[in-house]
Protein backbone atom coordinates (compact mmCIF):
# COMPACT_ATOMS: atom_id res chain seq x y z
CA UNK A 1 0.00 0.00 0.00
CA UNK A 2 1.02 3.25 -0.80
CA UNK A 3 0.63 4.96 2.64
CA UNK A 4 4.18 7.89 2.35
CA UNK A 5 5.07 8.86 -0.94
CA UNK A 6 9.07 8.74 -0.44
CA UNK A 7 10.41 12.43 -0.09
CA UNK A 8 13.57 12.18 -2.13
CA UNK A 9 14.89 15.17 -0.63
CA UNK A 10 15.62 13.50 2.72
CA UNK A 11 15.86 10.21 2.44
CA UNK A 12 17.93 8.72 0.22
CA UNK A 13 18.96 11.39 -2.17
CA UNK A 14 22.04 11.46 -1.76
CA UNK A 15 22.33 7.64 -2.73
CA UNK A 16 20.43 8.50 -5.92
CA UNK A 17 23.17 9.33 -9.24
CA UNK A 18 22.96 11.81 -11.89
CA UNK A 19 20.76 9.21 -14.27
CA UNK A 20 18.77 8.51 -11.96
CA UNK A 21 18.09 11.83 -10.07
CA UNK A 22 17.94 13.19 -14.04
CA UNK A 23 15.12 10.13 -14.98
CA UNK A 24 13.07 11.00 -11.94
CA UNK A 25 13.08 14.93 -12.57
CA UNK A 26 13.71 15.64 -16.24
CA UNK A 27 11.59 13.59 -17.92
CA UNK A 28 7.99 13.69 -15.78
CA UNK A 29 6.57 15.92 -18.99
CA UNK A 30 6.47 15.01 -23.23
CA UNK A 31 8.45 11.46 -23.66
CA UNK A 32 9.44 11.75 -27.15
CA UNK A 33 6.28 9.98 -29.04
CA UNK A 34 8.86 8.04 -30.98
CA UNK A 35 9.46 4.18 -31.20
CA UNK A 36 12.60 4.61 -29.39
CA UNK A 37 12.09 6.57 -26.53
CA UNK A 38 14.87 5.67 -24.27
CA UNK A 39 17.11 5.43 -26.39
CA UNK A 40 16.72 9.77 -27.42
CA UNK A 41 16.75 10.09 -23.67
CA UNK A 42 19.79 8.12 -23.45
CA UNK A 43 21.11 10.31 -25.72
CA UNK A 44 20.37 13.28 -24.24
CA UNK A 45 21.55 11.97 -20.69
CA UNK A 46 25.10 10.46 -22.40
CA UNK A 47 24.70 6.68 -21.87
CA UNK A 48 22.77 3.63 -23.64
CA UNK A 49 19.36 3.14 -23.88
CA UNK A 50 19.10 -0.22 -22.08
CA UNK A 51 21.33 1.81 -19.28
CA UNK A 52 18.29 3.67 -19.22
CA UNK A 53 15.87 0.89 -18.87
CA UNK A 54 17.54 -1.13 -16.78
CA UNK A 55 18.19 2.22 -14.62
CA UNK A 56 14.16 2.77 -14.61
CA UNK A 57 13.50 -0.68 -13.77
CA UNK A 58 16.05 -0.25 -10.58
CA UNK A 59 13.53 3.07 -9.59
CA UNK A 60 10.70 1.34 -9.62
CA UNK A 61 12.30 -1.67 -7.87
CA UNK A 62 12.76 0.46 -4.82
CA UNK A 63 9.56 2.48 -4.87
CA UNK A 64 10.70 5.32 -6.29
CA UNK A 65 8.25 5.50 -9.61
CA UNK A 66 5.47 2.47 -9.61
CA UNK A 67 5.45 3.08 -13.64
CA UNK A 68 6.54 4.72 -17.05
CA UNK A 69 3.88 5.16 -19.53
CA UNK A 70 0.97 7.52 -20.96
CA UNK A 71 -1.81 8.80 -19.04
CA UNK A 72 -4.88 8.90 -21.31
CA UNK A 73 -7.93 11.30 -20.11
CA UNK A 74 -10.02 9.49 -17.74
CA UNK A 75 -12.64 7.33 -19.92
CA UNK A 76 -11.50 8.09 -23.30
CA UNK A 77 -9.52 4.21 -23.50
CA UNK A 78 -11.87 2.10 -21.55
CA UNK A 79 -13.64 2.98 -18.09
CA UNK A 80 -12.21 4.40 -15.09
CA UNK A 81 -13.20 5.52 -11.68
CA UNK A 82 -12.13 6.69 -7.89
CA UNK A 83 -13.13 4.08 -5.14
CA UNK A 84 -12.99 4.13 -1.45
CA UNK A 85 -13.58 1.97 1.20
CA UNK A 86 -14.06 2.55 4.90
CA UNK A 87 -11.80 -0.84 5.86
CA UNK A 88 -10.71 -1.63 9.90
CA UNK A 89 -7.15 -0.46 10.98
CA UNK A 90 -5.97 -4.06 11.66
CA UNK A 91 -7.45 -5.41 8.04
CA UNK A 92 -6.03 -1.90 6.36
CA UNK A 93 -2.56 -3.45 5.06
CA UNK A 94 -3.98 -6.75 4.26
CA UNK A 95 -7.06 -5.28 2.08
CA UNK A 96 -4.58 -3.04 0.26
CA UNK A 97 -2.44 -5.42 -0.73
CA UNK A 98 -5.31 -7.56 -1.74
CA UNK A 99 -6.72 -4.50 -4.02
CA UNK A 100 -2.96 -3.55 -5.30
CA UNK A 101 -2.65 -7.53 -7.02
CA UNK A 102 -5.45 -6.30 -8.89
CA UNK A 103 -4.16 -5.40 -12.48
CA UNK A 104 -6.72 -3.04 -13.17
CA UNK A 105 -5.98 -0.74 -10.28
CA UNK A 106 -3.57 1.71 -11.16
CA UNK A 107 -2.59 3.04 -6.99
CA UNK A 108 -4.46 3.43 -4.06
CA UNK A 109 -3.43 5.16 -1.11
CA UNK A 110 -4.61 5.76 3.09
CA UNK A 111 -6.89 8.54 3.91
CA UNK A 112 -7.77 9.72 7.64
CA UNK A 113 -11.14 9.35 6.83
CA UNK A 114 -13.67 6.76 7.60
CA UNK A 115 -12.70 6.06 3.99
CA UNK A 116 -9.73 5.45 4.68
CA UNK A 117 -8.26 3.44 1.36
CA UNK A 118 -8.77 4.71 -2.25
CA UNK A 119 -7.73 4.00 -5.13
CA UNK A 120 -8.19 4.24 -9.16
CA UNK A 121 -9.33 1.50 -11.46
CA UNK A 122 -9.60 1.17 -14.81
CA UNK A 123 -10.83 -1.83 -17.28
CA UNK A 124 -11.85 -1.94 -20.56
CA UNK A 125 -15.57 -0.82 -20.08
CA UNK A 126 -18.05 -0.08 -17.45
CA UNK A 127 -19.18 -3.79 -17.43
CA UNK A 128 -15.88 -4.92 -16.91
CA UNK A 129 -15.02 -1.94 -14.34
CA UNK A 130 -17.78 -2.70 -12.10
CA UNK A 131 -17.33 -6.17 -12.09
CA UNK A 132 -13.66 -5.76 -10.66
CA UNK A 133 -15.19 -3.39 -7.83
CA UNK A 134 -18.03 -6.37 -7.22
CA UNK A 135 -15.06 -8.78 -6.41
CA UNK A 136 -13.54 -6.75 -4.76
CA UNK A 137 -16.23 -6.47 -2.61
CA UNK A 138 -16.63 -10.20 -2.40
CA UNK A 139 -13.16 -10.81 -1.51
CA UNK A 140 -12.72 -8.09 1.44
CA UNK A 141 -16.24 -8.53 2.75
CA UNK A 142 -16.15 -4.43 2.58
CA UNK A 143 -18.30 -2.28 0.33
CA UNK A 144 -16.63 -0.54 -2.39
CA UNK A 145 -17.85 3.39 -2.99
CA UNK A 146 -17.77 4.05 -6.53
CA UNK A 147 -16.88 7.35 -7.57
CA UNK A 148 -17.60 7.87 -11.46
CA UNK A 149 -16.76 11.32 -12.16
CA UNK A 150 -18.88 13.92 -13.23
CA UNK A 151 -16.66 17.11 -14.64
CA UNK A 152 -12.73 17.00 -15.72
CA UNK A 153 -10.38 18.42 -14.12
CA UNK A 154 -6.70 18.52 -15.42
CA UNK A 155 -4.29 18.01 -12.63
CA UNK A 156 -0.50 18.12 -13.29
CA UNK A 157 1.09 15.87 -11.00
CA UNK A 158 4.94 16.56 -11.71
CA UNK A 159 6.91 18.24 -9.30
CA UNK A 160 10.41 19.64 -9.84
CA UNK A 161 12.59 17.90 -7.25
CA UNK A 162 15.02 19.85 -5.39
CA UNK A 163 18.16 18.10 -4.33
CA UNK A 164 19.99 18.66 -1.44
Amino acid sequence: MHRYSKNLQQTESSQLGFLEKHLLNDFQHNLPLVPRPFALLAEELGTSEQTVIETLQLLQNRGYISRVGAIFRANTIGASTLAAMAVPEDELENVAGMVNSYTEVNHNYQREHHFNLWFVATAKDETALRQVLQEIEQRSGIAVLYLPMLEDYHVDLGFELQWT
